[in-house]
């Protein structure tokens, strides 16, 4: 598996968590004033969020779009049926996915996202004085440009002039930067239908030759109460690859079961992996944050036991 095929199969799934029945209109799930999120990696429960106002729905290239303002979670991002954002609760999730990495690794210089569109995990990066490049690879314009225009707050990470927008497959642009980034975050889509190859080995063995030594990489993780069956296998196949491979997560309300996960990964020895942060934030930064914290960075990786078990092993 080339990363030249792990290209042409990433070519339609570098957005942030998007529904495998792409011909799906969120308008479809908007019924009696409320929209109601179901997907096929959650049967059997359903989010629901009342709307006060459809601010844009269109078809992109790749997805279904919706942006409507709810009564109670301020503007809400929707891909092909699936909720990626809401002003309400998504510092919970962009916090902890780039500040985990970002403060596990000594002198982080330049930092690649992969997918990502929306701008809140560039917000988040720029935030680190060391970092001199920021790169996003989002394969997805209109996601972008919806963004800047509905969730301000979050695309404002697009004004650091540290970063660097490329419209294209992440895939291809890694192949073409070997031994390059300190820090990796992939905000992927679900694994199903085409997106399933960025929960397989071949995707993490391109990251990791993207990497520099000592580098980290930080990917969405699913949810330890519904996907353990996916989590598993793929902690277990990236282990031969990454010196070691860790699991945290994150609490945020309007994701499947209130939960989900990241699977962190490190290109070099660590004598505490990445679960104990080798920096801080000072404490006019930490001022900034509303959900990371140096104490929730080390917590966030002590899992219950029941999925500690499900993901490691009956010996950890």
């Amino acid at each position: 598996f080339s990363l030249s095929s792990l290209s042409l199969s990433l070519s339609l799934s570098l957005n942030s968590f998007s529904n495998p029945f792409s011909s799906k209109s969120g308008m479809d799930l908007v019924k009696d004033g409320w929209f109601h999120e179901r997907g096929e990696l959650w049967k059997g429960q359903a989010m629901s969020l009342e709307v006060k106002n459809i601010l844009a729905h269109y078809r992109s290239d790749y997805q279904d779009i919706l942006v409507f303002e709810s009564t109670n979670h301020g503007n809400v991002l929707v891909l092909d049926g699936v909720i990626q954002v809401t002003e309400r609760d998504e510092f919970s999730y962009q916090e902890m996915i780039a500040h985990i990495p970002l403060y596990a690794h000594p002198n982080p210089k330049k930092v690649l996202v992969i997918g990502g569109g929306d701008g809140g995990v560039l917000r988040e990066i720029a935030k680190h004085e060391s970092v001199e490049e920021i790169v996003i690879c989002e394969i997805d314009k209109g996601v972008i440009d919806v963004s800047k225009k509905y969730l301000p707050t979050l695309a404002k990470g697009y004004d650091d002039p540290r970063v660097t927008v490329h419209v294209m497959d992440g895939a291809k642009f890694m192949e073409e930067n070997q031994d390059s980034f300190d820090v990796i975050i992939t905000d992927s889509s679900d694994p199903i239908g085409p997106a399933s190859v960025l929960f397989e080995t071949p995707f993490y063995n391109a990251m990791h030759a993207s990497l520099r030594e000592g580098g980290i990489v930080c990917t969405q993780g699913e949810c330890l109460w519904l996907h353990v069956d996916i989590i598993r296998p793929l902690v277990n196949s990236i282990s031969t690859k990454y010196t070691q491979v860790e699991y945290a997560y994150t609490t945020i309300p309007t994701y499947p079961s209130g939960q989900i996960g990241f699977i962190v990964a490190s290109k070099g020895e660590r004598e505490e992996g990445c679960k104990v942060p080798v920096r801080k934030p000072s404490k006019e930064l930490q001022k900034t944050m509303k959900y990371y914290s140096t104490e929730l960075h080390a917590a966030a990786f002590v899992l219950p036991a029941f999925a500690k078990r499900a993901i490691f092993g009956d010996d950890e």
